[in-house]
């Protein structure tokens, strides 16, 4: 008996996909990311990203990069770059498939003429306000401009005079010639080109008007032969005008739009507008504040390609809206650095521990891992010495009934080291602990006791001796509500608690020479990043996550 081979489990839009290269509809897969180089790239960009360029990859065919740079008020080449190195980073690569929309304009344009040739579109003189007037509403029919039946030929003469710059901005526009008496307000004679006196970043001042998004997008698509158009939902009311001008203009390929939700996550707001407000207001420190839920925030926060890939697959591809917990994306990333991130030992707030009965001037070294989860990853040597800093929270004066770390008379275990027991506190004239006196078992080197006694509590610590010091940004999330979008102005609910900055931590000396981007998790604390900064003289981190993982307890995953 033959077994049968496993079942994939495929997403709606995979479905269709393999439905279409089944039945021979397309012969190779060809999809597209059409980012508007208006802003950096965020976390929903990711995922479709990992859509289209993953279904191109598991098909045999290839996703194309299209700038839809149609709009010279907003677009920078440097969003541009930034787009291209943050798909990089992801993974992915369009190899020879870059475009730009603006490669089209000519064509565009030559198209543009011939609907006004066919009678299905027209200059139209009103105001921008007159136009939305005009337009009606959900419940009320649009009305008809005076200038829509306009002749062909003065049409044609109005638009090229529009091209040639003798108009000002907003004198006239082109529109679609379909029916003002839709019930679909997209459908109601569409704006297909407006007079902006713009330079552009790519075509300099070649151009006085600019296609829209809704006329450019599916002809680009089609120019070049795309076989499915991926976009989120908020574009499926645009689609009977995608398939109008598809089915209307002499095109070389007929594509199709399909729609997906597109990803909201609470905590976060994902509107590039807001996001550019967070930045040119200086709430953040710019597109790459390790904060935001940019590609490039995530990157400088330490969150690895792997991880962000996969936690799109988990949310997966789906027809209706959702808000995804951002402690899934957390818990995606703390899998990843789990694998991967070196351990290391470091105080974040240091409360220095005199070890009275260990010789003064003497020096060890022990043996610990550097990955538990890498059996591979080997061991490094940590150093040991008489005065050592421990983490100022595993020491209460008087501490309550569950508190099992270090206290007066308590023996507590040190990482890979000895036991020790603290035997006295210094405080300062203000009544401050500000150093520990304690004694070590010389017989526990290693971590253990030849009596088989067992401390209920293991600490990490940094011998004073070659100790790093370094600056530490704890971040943390940057709305304090879960929806930060409901209920007035999103910038109500910033955390004002989004950042600490910890001046002076310590570090085990094994950590010089990192480098910016290096990950690391800190014993006990959670995983950082070392930051751009970050100089020889001085280390920063960021941390990227913490060590709690609250996701994974309530759906039961297992780390």
């Amino acid at each position: 008996m033959t077994a049968e081979a496993p079942t994939r489990n495929l997403d709606f839009i995979r479905e269709i996909v393999e439905e279409d290269l089944r039945s021979g509809k397309y012969k190779s897969v060809v999809t597209r990311f059409p980012p508007e180089p208006n802003g950096y790239l965020h976390i929903g960009h990711a995922k479709s990203i990992c859509l289209n360029f993953g279904i191109a990859n598991e098909y045999g065919g290839h996703c194309n990069l299209r700038f839809d740079d149609t709009n010279p008020t907003k677009e920078e080449a440097e969003y541009a770059e930034a787009i291209k190195r943050d798909v990089n980073w992801l993974g992915f690569s369009w190899g020879d498939h870059l475009y730009h929309a603006s490669d089209y304009f000519e064509q565009l344009y030559l198209w543009a003429e011939d609907l006004i040739r066919d009678g299905k579109a027209y200059v139209d003189s009103l105001t921008a306000e007159e136009i939305r007037e005009h337009r009606g509403s959900l419940t009320e029919p649009g009305r008809e401009s005076p200038y829509r039946n306009r002749t062909a030929d003065e049409n044609l003469d109005l638009f090229r005079r529009m091209r040639a710059g003798e108009f000002p901005d907003g004198a006239h526009v082109l529109r679609a010639k379909i029916d003002m008496q839709s019930p679909n307000i997209n459908m109601r004679d569409p704006v297909l080109y407006r007079i902006r006196h713009e330079d552009h970043h790519r075509t300099g001042d070649r151009w006085d008007i600019y296609p829209m998004y809704d006329y450019a997008h599916p002809l680009s698509d089609a120019i070049e032969r795309i076989t499915h158009s991926i976009c989120t939902l908020e574009f499926e009311a645009h689609r009977p005008l995608y398939d109008w001008l598809i089915e209307n203009v002499r095109v070389p390929a007929t594509p199709h739009q399909y729609e997906f939700a597109r990803l909201n996550i609470n905590y976060t707001v994902m509107s590039k507008r807001k996001l550019l407000r967070l930045v040119e207001d200086h709430y953040v420190s710019g597109w790459d504040d390790p904060r935001m839920p940019t590609i490039a925030g995530l990157r400088r926060r330490g969150c690895t390609p792997a991880a962000i890939r996969n936690f799109a697959e988990r949310v997966g591809v789906a027809k209706r809206e959702n808000v995804i917990d951002v402690d899934l994306l957390e818990f995606c990333v703390r899998e990843d650095l789990n694998r991967v991130a070196p351990r290391v030992m470091g105080v974040l707030r240091p409360l220095p521990v005199v070890i009275e009965n260990y010789p003064e001037g003497q020096r060890e070294e022990f043996e610990t891992p550097n990955n538990p989860e890498d059996a591979t990853a080997g061991t490094r040597k940590v150093p040991f010495s008489r005065v050592l800093y421990i983490e100022r929270d595993d020491f209460m004066e008087e501490p309550p009934k569950k508190f099992f770390r270090l206290a007066p008379g308590r023996e507590v275990r040190l990482r890979s080291a000895y036991f020790i027991t603290c035997t006295g506190v210094v405080k300062d004239e203000g009544g401050n602990i500000v150093e520990l006196r304690a004694t070590y078992d010389p017989a526990t080197r290693g971590g253990d006791a030849p009596d088989g006694r067992r401390p209920k509590a293991t600490l990490h610590w940094v011998s004073a001796q070659g100790a790093i010091d370094c600056e530490v940004r704890l971040y943390d999330r940057l709305f304090n509500v879960e929806d930060p979008e409901s209920g007035g102005d999103f910038l109500t609910h910033l955390n004002p608690q989004s950042l600490e900055i910890v001046p002076a931590a310590k570090l085990e000396p094994g950590i010089r020479g990192a480098s910016p981007l290096d990950r690391f998790q800190f014993e006990r604390l959670g995983y950082f990043t070392v930051d751009l900064d970050s100089t020889p003289e001085k280390l920063v981190f960021n941390r990227t996550v913490t060590l709690k993982d609250t996701w994974a307890k309530v759906k039961g995953e297992s780390k």
